[in-house]
């Protein structure tokens, strides 16, 4: 670690020198690089663009939680993400991306995790096609169960096997922050955070209708309409956002991927200076609660699907309302306060196979039942106060947040049943032909758990230097319950982690930074002593450079990482019936990332990861189910290398192809280990993404607001496998998906 602390020493010395000699040619103020919300770029009826202009600039809050801004196609010039403040991107002393509406919108993105599919440093299908969960790895950490997804800048918990869905569609965009964030969000993953910005009521009249169909029987609708309230002089907008989906998926066997979600809004805005808005969604969505297929000893994938469609199913409801308040006293001090409660009920249903007999004739099973609750309320206050001490100027930013969440659960299976559970037959295959007994739930068990953080930040502007420092406090106290007899395990923690940047601007747009930041996570449990883990904690270094290159909008960036977290969990190599706070793990690795702007419709993104992750002190079973050392090993399922770029070009007005918009991207996902043990690689793997779209109003303008869009995802249909933890999961294949849409 003290070598670590050195080279931090180090690069902030040359980051200081280099930008001392450089100042010596340079009279560049900081100033200039304050940027303010630009309108988008394509018209209406021109692209895949952001329709609502939803930007950041109209309705939305000024800082915290109220997402980017700046935005032209596919670059953002201001997030919220990284200091909850209104930061150009460039000033952000860490590795910082958006994913804008009209990206999203290019790709039509379908879930979650595939909004990052094009963003340095993020890995998804660790455990391959997976519709159940939102699951996203940030730099090798998986900011899912480690709490890193946030929503309007407040986090969205879960916890077990109930964890809230995000909807693409309702979004505005999406801000993937790298490395801890721990100094402003508290509690989280070592690798970052996904802050994911609803689309907010505009004053503006406008809407959307879609309507896609695709392959595996997917049917889709989609709706997005809006704008000012008549008779509320100017002062009240709404928003109203839909989705409904029917879809199965490539397993069949009645798998399905449905959906239902609905996000009404409202903001009322009596004056300039204060902003009332307020933010809802209900979602129901059906999945199957199993994708696995039977594995084969030698990390092969079989032909037979674990689950049957006579008990089968992932039912989840969820809902949210909340709020975002800001007032501005004065230009110079500005009050938030954001608010959110959310609620989940899951009910999962799902069958396994256990074992498949020699001749490969007859696999036997068992199943489970689970039911679980998810409650919810998260809220951040927030002061930000703009000053000057001399020649220094002064962006300062404290607050007091507070989370808490309560999680019920009850859970049932038969094992080793053959009758409530009967054998499958592989010869005939004969799923869902037989009846499968619901096993009864168990007792309850009850989770729940409060942080209270108190954090403050600084960012100090003085000559060309730029520096961000934070600090915050938190408490955490967790209770747990097994069942409403037993005994309440307290677990009670205490952290205090921060972030120190410095950056310097060598020439207009070009500024070398380096931070340094620390993270904490609390772990629930007790060790072979009856003592409750200590909380999982880890700093980073990072160093780059971001460059926005004047008049225009191409931007690019390059950021190195080190980050170690250390205390996270693993078997005790004492009593291997226990687990003790004593395993680590260290990240380290360089990002690349450009994007641009080049003209309406026509985009470009370039994203490179070189990510090694190892563990340091980490305790595995072989084969025989011995426990031994993976000291040194690396993680299995993160790829060491990736490289992601999307292109997309619009003939121009000028052009006899007018209104024609074609694009496509390459995934390459580098190889991994397919278990901790490193005995098994995956192999890597290259996809490739198309698009073709046409605007009718080319043709005449009567039809302004048609486009007809075709998506194809992994075009050639690569067939392949991943595996994790030493297990293996197949892929999505090749699918494809039509829109008509119609924009006015």
């Amino acid at each position: 670690m003290s070598n670590r602390h050195s080279l931090l020493a180090l690069l902030l010395a040359t980051t200081c020198l280099g930008g001392t000699a450089a100042a010596q040619d340079t009279s560049v103020q900081l100033d200039q690089l304050s940027v303010e919300a630009t309108a988008p770029g394509p018209a209406l009826g021109g692209s895949g663009g952001n329709l609502s202009r939803g930007d950041g600039g109209t309705a939305a809050t000024s800082g915290g939680g109220g997402g980017p801004s700046g935005i032209t196609g596919y670059t953002a010039r201001v997030a919220t993400a990284a200091t909850k403040t209104n930061t150009p991107l460039i000033e952000a002393p860490q590795s910082v991306s958006v994913v804008t509406r009209e990206q999203l919108n290019d790709r039509n993105v379908q879930t979650f995790a595939d909004t990052v599919a094009y963003i340095p440093g993020a890995a998804t299908a660790r455990s391959g096609f997976d519709p159940r969960f939102d699951q996203i790895f940030i730099r090798g950490f998986d900011v899912l169960t480690n709490q890193g997804i946030y929503r309007d800048g407040l986090r969205v918990i879960g916890s077990g096997f109930a964890y809230p869905k995000t909807e693409p569609y309702g979004l505005e965009a999406v801000t993937i922050l790298r490395g801890p964030a721990s100094g402003l969000y508290g509690l989280g993953s070592p690798g970052g955070i996904l802050d994911a910005t609803s689309k907010r009521p505009v004053f503006v009249p406008f809407g959307e209708v879609q309507f896609q169909a695709g392959r595996f029987d997917r049917f889709q609708g989609n709706f997005d309409l809006g704008g000012p309230l008549e008779g509320s002089d100017g002062t009240m907008a709404y928003r109203l956002t839909g989705v409904r989906r029917e879809a199965g998926t490539f397993i069949g066997l009645g798998t399905n991927d449905d959906q239902f979600n609905i996000a009404p809004a409202f903001t009322w805005k009596p004056s300039a200076d204060t902003t009332l808005t307020f933010l809802s969604e209900f979602q129901i969505t059906n999945t199957p609660a199993t994708t696995f297929f039977y594995n084969d000893p030698g990390f092969r994938v079989s032909k037979y699907y674990m689950g049957d469609p006579r008990f089968a199913g992932l039912d989840q409801t969820q809902y949210r309302v909340g709020y975002a308040f800001e007032h501005k006293f004065t230009p110079d001090l500005i009050f938030r306060q954001n608010f959110r409660h959310y609620g989940l009920f899951l009910s999962a249903k799902y069958v396994d196979i256990n074992s498949i007999n020699a001749d490969r004739s007859v696999a036997t099973r068992d199943n489970g039942y689970q039911r679980n609750g998810l409650v919810q309320q998260t809220l951040d206050n927030q002061l930000e106060g703009h000053f000057a001490t001399g020649p220094v100027a002064h962006t300062v930013v404290g607050g007091v947040d507070y989370a808490r969440y309560s999680l019920t659960s009850r859970f049932g299976s038969y094992f080793g049943d053959s009758v409530a559970v009967p054998d499958l037959n592989l010869v005939t295959r004969n799923y869902g032909q037989q009846f499968i007994a619901t096993p009864p739930l168990g007792a309850t068990g009850r989770q729940t758990q409060d942080q209270v953080g108190v954090y403050l930040q600084d960012q100090a502007k003085f000559g060309n230097f730029i520096l961000t420092v934070n600090g915050r406090y938190d408490s955490v106290f967790q209770d747990s319950r097994a069942t409403p007899d037993s005994t309440v395990s307290r677990q009670d923690n205490t952290a205090f982690t921060g972030r120190v940047g410095l950056g310097y601007v060598l020439a207009p747009g070009l500024v070398p930074y380096a931070s340094y930041a620390t993270t904490f996570t609390p772990q629930v449990g007790l060790d072979r002593n009856g003592q409750a883990f200590k909380p999982a904690t880890g700093d980073q270094i990072e160093a780059g450079v971001k460059y926005l290159i004047p008049g225009t909008n191409i931007q690019t960036a390059f950021a190195g990482f080190d980050i170690v977290q250390s205390s996270i969990l693993r078997t005790d190599p004492t009593s291997i019936t226990f687990q003790s706070a004593s395993g680590a793990v260290r990240s380290k690795g360089f990002e690349v990332e450009a994007t641009a702007n080049l003209a309406p419709g026509t985009n470009l993104t370039i994203a490179y990861t070189h990510v090694d992750i190892r563990f340091l002190s980490q305790t595995a079973f072989d084969a025989s189910g011995n426990t031994v050392s993976a000291d040194g090993n690396r993680v299995s399922g993160i790829p060491s290398d990736t490289y992601a770029s999307f292109l997309t070009y619009a003939f121009p007005p000028s052009s006899a192809l007018r209104g024609l918009q074609i694009g496509g991207g390459i995934r390459y996902i580098g190889t991994s280990y397919a278990d901790d043990l490193n005995t098994v690689r995956n192999t890597a793997v290259t996809l490739y993404d198309a698009l073709v779209a046409y605007d009718f109003a080319a043709l005449d303008p009567k039809y302004k607001g048609f486009r007809a869009q075709l998506n194809g995802y992994n075009i050639f249909d690569r067939n392949y496998t991943t595996c994790s933890f030493g297990f293996c999961n197949r892929n999505q294949p090749a699918t494809v998906i039509g829109s008509l849409i119609y924009r006015w």
